[in-house]
């Protein structure tokens, strides 16, 4: 079973690319998927999962436009 399935879930669900999420957390892709083989802490399913949801805005904020 894959880890960290609420992340990708959410991320799925509002349209966001891993590779964003990983740009707003200031890692680079790489390092994020590998983190993501792994049951992430609290903190950092926290500032992932608020990541998310600021990438989700922006990108509804620019099609508003």
């Amino acid at each position: 079973m894959k880890k960290n399935v609420e992340i990708r879930a959410m991320a799925r669900e509002k349209g966001v690319y891993l590779y964003e999420i990983a740009d707003a957390l200031d890692v680079s892709e790489q390092t994020f998927i590998r983190w993501l083989r792994k049951d992430v802490n609290e903190k950092r399913k926290s500032e992932t999962l608020t990541a998310i949801d600021l990438i989700s805005e922006q990108k509804k904020s620019e099609i508003n436009k």
